[in-house]
């Protein structure tokens, strides 16, 4: 087999170079790619981020201050903040960082899928490397599938538009839009392809552990409702890892100002990836929850009280109930966009309330509580209906899975479902008395929900066409 030579540039732009042909001289400053344990390293990404901008504001949780929107010329921001359908966002999407860092990902994972088999080594890091960068590939496509398209919708996914699949290394491929179906049967072969020779504890904290396989297989049951598969896998998770974090032991010893928790001291985590990088939460003053979100959390919630500043008259509109993550990165590390063991908990809890047992839904959420709840009330009640259960499951998602994809996912696919469907409202200004003060609404059909392909994409690919009734500017 012919060495492969990746220079540390060319694996952080594998979407937008063009075709080379690799030779028998090593490059300057190049890596050398031969043997199945230096791809297996190759899958170890530190750093891989996954900006939300294009969609941050599609969600009840996330807000903006109001010097931002008011008397500005509207952008995307502001376009999905006031839930604004007239007008067509292609134009205002000209590229997509998420968009490109997804598909590069993904090309590095066919890298190494693709090209690990004909490296001369042992068999079985061989197996484990492709399996590595399977669950990653799935991983990226479910993130683009749940970005880019509907919501799953067993009734219509098998005609609902999707993304395209990337299955193999082609720096100049033109594929063909899959639909949603077949986004998600993709996924899940991954999936099961990979699970058989993944390790219950990796070489690094960058590799994909078993209780974050079996965690992400849970979430696509859970998003396709497939319910009793979702409880055994998350089940499955928990028998790896079951660790939560004791958020009020941690309040107790001074919280993140007296003792700093890095990412690597945070037993919950099951995937190190990123926002922003390295610099996660660095430039929280970004991140507003809404007051809605504020309410939700109360006085006595570890998971406000610790990290949050409701307070500041520099990133804050005073009077307005709002408030932004606080913590620096090097201080507390929280997860935002890769997956957690509190989160395979809560499907754990989701899946019971579906299938109508409450009591143990409950006494999974109260096990939680028990770990961010300072004072006063921390075992729920148990309701005598499922949508009373599944509310509960769903305000503990949205103080425990805060900020990156998760609300934003969770409303597409609630809102596949008319018993938990949520027409998100929206008062604004709050504070600012100068302009008139509006409400504004956010349908669960609405096309918003569907984020367009950027601009830059589609001007590449005839192929690749909206999913929305939106019309591009060409």
């Amino acid at each position: 087999m012919k060495q492969i030579y990746i220079t540390l540039l060319s694996l952080m732009m594998l979407t937008v170079a063009s075709c080379e042909d690799y030779t028998e001289i090593t490059p300057k400053g190049a890596l050398v790619i031969e043997t199945p344990e230096q791809f297996l390293e190759l899958v170890s990404l530190p750093n891989r981020g996954y900006p939300i901008n294009n969609f941050q504001y599609l969600s009840d949780d996330q807000w903006m201050r109001e010097a931002n929107v008011i008397g500005r010329t509207p952008n995307i921001d502001i376009i999905n903040f006031t839930f604004d359908e007239s007008v067509d966002r292609v134009s205002l999407l000209g590229s997509s960082s998420f968009y490109n860092q997804a598909y590069t990902y993904i090309n590095r994972w066919n890298t190494i899928i693709s090209l690990v088999d004909e490296s001369k080594g042992d068999e079985n890091t061989k197996r484990l490397a492709k399996a590595e960068a399977k669950i990653y590939r799935a991983y990226d496509h479910f993130l683009l599938i749940n970005t880019y398209a509907k919501g799953y919708d067993p009734q219509t996914a098998a005609t609902d538009g999707g993304i395209c699949i990337m299955d193999k290394f082609d720096l100049e491929a033109q594929p063909s839009k899959s639909t949603v179906a077949q986004v998600y049967d993709f996924i899940q072969k991954d999936i099961e392809d990979a699970l058989p020779y993944l390790q219950e504890k990796p070489i690094d904290v960058y590799h994909p552990s078993l209780a974050f396989a079996y965690a992400f297989k849970a979430k696509v049951h859970l998003f396709k409702r497939e319910i009793a598969n979702a409880q055994a896998a998350a089940e499955k998770s928990l028998s790896y890892n079951s660790q939560i974090f004791d958020m009020v032991a941690y309040d107790t010893q001074g919280g993140p100002t007296a003792l700093a928790v890095p990412a690597a001291n945070n037993v919950e985590v099951l995937s190190y990836m990123y926002m922003t990088g390295y610099n996660e939460m660095n430039f929280a003053q970004s991140y507003i929850i809404s007051p809605e979100l504020r309410t939700l959390f109360g006085t006595n919630d570890a998971r406000f009280n610790l990290f949050f500043n409701s307070t500041s008259a520099t990133n804050l509109d005073q009077g307005s109930n709002t408030a932004y993550w606080a913590t620096q990165y090097t201080r507390f590390f929280y997860p935002t966009v890769g997956m957690k063991t509190t989160e395979v908990y809560l499907m754990l809890a989701e899946c019971y309330a579906r299938d109508n047992k409450f009591n143990e839904a409950v006494a999974v959420l109260n096990t939680l509580r028990a770990k961010r709840i300072l004072s006063g009330t921390v075992n729920l009640a148990v309701p005598a209906t499922r949508k009373e259960t599944m509310e509960l499951v769903v305000n503990e998602r949205r103080k425990e899975l805060l900020l990156g994809f998760n609300r934003f996912f969770d409303l597409k696919r609630l809102n596949t479902e008319t018993e938990y469907a949520k027409t998100v409202t929206r008062v604004f200004p709050i504070v600012n008395k100068t302009v008139p003060q509006k409400t504004y609404t956010l349908q669960p059909n609405s096309r918003l929900y569907i984020v367009p392909f950027p601009l830059s994409v589609l001007q590449k690919n005839p192929k690749l066409t909206l999913n929305t009734d939106e019309k591009v500017p060409f």
